[in-house]
């Protein structure tokens, strides 16, 4: 029988020289680490401004309590973080949130640049009360008719959150994933929490998409942050030709140019209207073109149309384009070169002395730099920068990929 695989699985833990379960825990986040920064640092065109649809799935099935909370609990926990991860990380990004029960797809807030909003809509728990089946034709149909009116400079994303095993929809599904797929721009992902759906990985096939089925909680966090970093650019013509060292087309190679404005913080002693919810306020941002008092950036002005965003928040997104460089873990440490440092050059952690190979002295043996720099796992826990040669730890080394960009040593 099938349980058979999981009989006695606490004889598969192992402990490390001290008698503690570290050590296989230290495995496991630097496996996640390796897996997440060889993802953000490869050399691929990417869409720094994205416009992304959220779809949750508010079914009778995410009632299910199969993690520690129920699945409708745990998605909004987790969408909640995502949202803020997503417009800390993409400054200049839109989203929209939307769901999908009694066999239809309802947005809840349109697409914007303000977090709050979406903040707001997810932690009002009685109006995402969930019921019937989900639609995922409406879904698509709604996302469809939202992202199709959209400039072609920005990414055009679908990311559904489904626990469902079923789809309830009023006509035919694959006419409307052709006309999907017939856009050409729009990448459907699909992380589903109960089990493989035919229907599910066939969307995503045909609209380039990616389809992750969650095995626990952590997984379930883990798949969805995976979409905080902006995907890789879907051009008109076929990428699978120019990935493969083909010829690319002209469409592939263009970039066109948009204005964008950066505004001017106004604080007046009497409030005035703001174009983008017609609210009496004392403060925000002039619009540089028409002089439209704007609430939050970035976003688009009501009045002119034009991309309103601060320098900072511009410059956050750029380094998307130029990813930091992958560090190397260091094997061993050779005692004919110069003393290792001691600790973290960021946090100060201190780092082991000893070499995996003998852990009772410091080192006899050496590697050659191919080998080092060819890991992406340290057993010493030491990743050094490929630039100024900083010895960093592992937390310190995923804060420099995930969150800086940029090595504080250099």
């Amino acid at each position: 029988a099938w349980e058979g695989q999981f009989e006695r699985t606490w004889d598969q833990v192992q402990e490390d020289e001290h008698g503690t379960l570290e050590g296989a825990v230290s495995d496991l986040l630097l496996s996640n680490k390796s897996r997440r920064v060889l993802r953000d640092t490869a050399s691929i065109q990417r869409g720094i401004i994205r416009h992304v649809y959220l779809v949750i799935d508010l079914s009778s099935a995410m009632l299910v309590r199969d993690y520690k909370a129920t699945w409708l609990d745990l998605t909004l926990q987790y969408a909640q973080e995502f949202v803020t991860e997503f417009f800390d990380q993409n400054p200049i990004g839109q989203m929209a949130i939307m769901v999908t029960r009694d066999g239809l797809a309802e947005r809840l807030t349109p697409l914007s640049g303000n977090p709050a909003d979406h903040l707001k809509v997810l932690q009002n728990k009685k109006k995402l009360e969930p019921r019937g089946q989900p639609s995922l034709q409406n879904v698509l149909q709604l996302a469809k008719n939202g992202l199709s009116h959209l400039p072609p400079h920005g990414s055009r994303e679908v990311i559904i959150i489904l626990g469902s095993l079923t789809t309830c929809d009023p006509t035919n599904i694959h006419d409307t994933i052709s006309q999907v797929e017939q856009q050409r721009r729009i990448r459907v992902n699909i992380i589903g929490l109960s089990a493989d759906v035919k229907i599910c990985r066939d969307i995503c096939d045909h609209t380039r998409g990616v389809y992750r089925v969650a095995r626990d909680d952590l997984a379930f966090r883990d798949l969805l942050f995976e979409f905080v970093s902006p995907p890789p650019t879907i051009t008109a013509a076929s990428s699978r030709s120019h990935l493969l060292g083909g010829a690319s087309s002209s469409s592939s190679a263009a970039a066109d140019l948009m204005q964008m404005g950066f505004p001017a913080l106004l604080t007046t002693t009497y409030p005035g209207v703001c174009a983008c919810h017609g609210k009496l306020k004392t403060s925000g941002y002039g619009c540089p073109r028409c002089k439209a008092r704007l609430c939050d950036v970035p976003t688009e002005c009501r009045v002119c149309g034009l991309t309103v965003v601060n320098a900072p928040q511009l410059a956050r997104s750029y380094r998307h384009l130029f990813p930091f460089a992958k560090s190397y873990g260091k094997n061993r440490i050779d005692p004919s070169s110069s003393p290792a440092p001691r600790s973290c050059f960021s946090c100060t952690f201190p780092f082991s002395s000893t070499n995996p190979a003998n852990p009772t002295t410091t080192t006899t043996a050496t590697t050659t730099t191919s080998s080092s720099s060819s890991s992406d796992l340290s057993p010493l826990g030491r990743y050094a920068c490929p630039k100024c040669g900083h010895h960093f730890c592992l937390e310190c080394d995923k804060v420099v990929h995930e969150a800086l960009g940029f090595c504080p040593g250099c």
